[in-house]
Formats: C-alpha cells, structure tokens, sequence
C-alpha cells in the first residue's frame, strides 16, 4: 500500500520561460494557457525561478492612483524590488519551491500549505524541469471510484494486519467515506485500521463500529472423584 506518486497526477508538459522574456509576453502565456504562473528555466531546462500572477500583480499595485485613499506600496529595502521587474529574471521568486516526481501526493500537498503556494514546479535529480503540479492535480485523489477503494481496504489493510479477519469486517464506501463493522481480535488494533484506512488514497473519512471478538471460555473438565461421589 502506498500513495500516488507527483508523477501520476503532474502536468506535463509545463509551459516555461527563459530568463529574458518580457513582462507582456508572460502575461499573453498566462491567459492563452489559462495557467497562474509559469517556470523559468536556463539553457538546459534546469529550473531557475517560477514567475506567478502574485509576482506580476506587484507592478499593477505598485503604480500610483490619484483616486486611491492610500499611497503606493514603498519599494522593499530587504532585497531587489521585484514589483519594477521588466523580465521574468526581475520578476521571478527564486529558488523555488518544488518537488520530485517521486514524492508522494501528501508530501507534495503538505509542502505547498507550508510555503502557501499553489503549485510546486516537478524537478528530475538533475535538476531539469519535467512537471508542474497544482492543487487541483493533487485533489484528482479524491475523484478515485468507491469500488478501488474498497478493493484496497480489504487486500492491502485488512488483508495484512495480524490478528484482522477480512471475513469478520465489513467494509462500505461511499463518496470515499469508508465504514467499517464486525470484529476484531483485539481492541488495540482498531486505531491501527483506521490509520492505515486513512491512509489510502481517496479515502475522505472512516467511521468504524468494531468491536472485540469474545474469546471462548474453555470448559473445566469435572474433577475425578466427582462421578464417583455417592
């Protein structure tokens, strides 16, 4: 059992600039691709940069407005003010956040909600760009049908946890809300059904109704001289 991969949701191929290209012809890519940033990478695709809408709204906040009740922002002191940015080098955020085709889908999302962006660029262990992923592509998890789910909570969890008998646990799932009733063996390895139930992807909640199965109680046999007792 394991997570998808970045590589079996990414996008390919990715819509990418070279360093020199100009404020208006990345905002043209942007609305012909329907896209909100794009990679820019130097002469051997590796990745050098992302330039996003948030990047290129910089300049369009820094103009002056007579109209406006509040001043432009001032230019940072911290570093080069990007918002007067005229190439995607003057514009880009570098380095940028990205990740491996290898890495799980929950690596990825848990890497974007830490850095609060809303695609990671996908890089090869040489560096060259081979994917953009997105927060959609990581949602396409959830659109995985209630049948495979199934299949995999019986073979991959119930199947391998010592002590569980599928026979003896019912699975249902619905929208990928998984229930599970029956028995187990132990009261302990409920939490351990549910974490790695949680874990499968496209699994959205799990709500469980086991209980302990009752061990026998073995019979005592009757004491020798008991059938011989007047």
């Amino acid at each position: 059992m394991g997570h998808c991969s970045v590589e079996d949701v990414m996008t390919t191929p990715v819509v990418r600039v070279a360093p020199d290209t100009g404020f208006q012809e990345i905002v043209a890519l942007l609305a012909e691709y329907d896209i909100t940033a794009v990679a820019v990478t130097d002469l051997q695709d590796r990745l050098v940069g992302v330039v996003s809408e948030a990047d290129l709204l910089r300049k369009q906040a820094s103009q002056e407005d007579p109209s406006a009740m509040r001043p432009a922002p001032r230019p940072s002191r911290d570093g080069p003010d990007r918002a007067q940015g005229a190439t995607a080098r003057e514009l880009m955020s570098s380095p940028a956040v990205c990740t491996g085709p290898r890495a799980s889908v929950v690596a990825a999302a848990r890497l974007m909600d830490s850095h609060r962006v809303k695609r990671l660029p996908v890089v090869a262990d040489d560096g060259r760009l081979v994917g953009m992923v997105s927060r959609s592509d990581l949602l396409r998890v959830f659109l995985r049908g209630d049948e495979a789910i199934h299949r995999e909570v019986v073979e991959d969890v119930l199947n391998q946890v010592s002590g569980v008998s599928p026979a003896a646990v019912g699975v249902e799932v619905d929208q990928g809300r998984v229930v599970l009733s029956g028995t187990v063996a132990r009261a302990d390895l409920v939490p351990i059904i549910v974490r790695l139930c949680l874990a499968v992807d496209g699994v959205v909640s799990v709500t469980e109704h086991l209980s302990r199965r009752p061990v026998p109680v073995p019979t005592l046999p009757e004491a020798d001289g008991a059938s011989h007792a007047s």
